[in-house]
């Protein structure tokens, strides 16, 4: 068997780790979520659901509540409104502005996923995590928001100030 480097190397490649996990997990879910007759890429339901949860939103905002780049936002909506499961309309007040909404489909469809994959994927992913997911996830949002707070080229100046030792940021 071949050594996973990745995985041995720790904290340097932890970025590539948690990629990996992630397309592990999106191609997993995709299974399900063709099993289940979705015929929609996994990555295209973070958005959806944040259209359900949040109502109308600009590309902006809703690439924010994502967490995606604008660019990558702007062409799964494209899909997603050649799908009929969103529309978009141009603000009155500012022409460079779309407001993106579910459609009567997308609505259809989330409802849909909602009572149907989405339960499944969830408690699948937390029995991955050996029981309730709430301690990973946590750990997860504590790494999001220090880096957040302090980038990493912040953080590498500061060690080296103060000869590698570890401080709490």
């Amino acid at each position: 068997m071949v050594q996973d480097v990745v995985k041995e190397l720790g904290y340097l490649t932890l970025g590539t780790r948690l990629k990996r996990l992630g397309e592990r997990l999106q191609s997993q879910s995709q299974v399900l979520l063709d099993g289940a007759g979705f015929g929609l890429p996994a990555s295209h339901f973070p958005v959806l659901a944040a259209l359900d949860r949040l109502g109308p939103m600009s590309v902006g905002e809703l690439a924010e509540a994502v967490g995606v780049a604008q660019p990558g936002v702007t062409r799964l909506l494209d899909k997603l409104e050649s799908e009929g499961l969103v529309h978009s309309r141009q603000q009155a007040a500012d022409r460079r502005v779309r407001t993106i909404a579910l459609s009567r489909s997308g609505l259809q469809f989330v409802a849909r996923a909602k009572s149907v994959v989405w339960p499944l994927i969830e408690s699948a992913v937390a029995d991955a995590c050996a029981g309730p997911a709430a301690p990973l996830l946590a750990e997860l949002a504590a790494l999001e928001e220090a880096l957040a707070a302090v980038p990493l080229d912040a953080r590498a100046k500061r060690l080296r100030l103060t000869g590698g030792k570890h401080a709490s940021a």
